[in-house]
């Protein structure tokens, strides 16, 4: 059996590139929220950008130590910086939202704005 070399192309794990953070997003009945696991990203290196329609997250991950390319068995994990921005389905209260990162994981909520809410009007008479 003849083996075939292939090739690996890890150009986006290059320091010019930057990661796209995973995400999950979701919607209480008050709230939407977005998770995403940082690990290895301190707190105080996350940076949030909020406004009525958008949240964008950025960081940078970094290795505690050079490993030479040659050495790798899986390089999976990526380092460097990293970015997500996300549109949201409905405005919410950027002075409202809150974040909080526990065991490596980033916690944001927003409080939806509620144009929705209705309430009725009693028509009195003018005589």
């Amino acid at each position: 059996m003849k083996e075939k070399n292939i090739e690996i192309n890890n150009d986006f794990l290059q320091e010019e590139s930057e990661g796209q953070l995973t995400i999950d997003v979701y919607q209480t009945e008050d709230d939407i929220v977005i998770e995403s696991t940082v690990a290895g990203v301190d707190p105080e290196d996350i940076d949030i950008d909020i406004s009525s329609e958008a949240v964008t997250i950025r960081g940078e991950r970094q290795k505690s130590e050079e490993i030479s390319e040659e050495n790798y068995l899986y390089q999976e994990c990526y380092w460097g910086k990293f970015s997500r921005s996300i549109i949201l389905p409905q405005e919410i209260d950027p002075d409202k939202a809150k974040a909080d990162f526990k065991n490596g994981i980033l916690h944001i909520r927003l409080p939806k704005i509620s144009k929705g809410k209705m309430r009725k009007l009693k028509v009195k008479s003018g005589e």
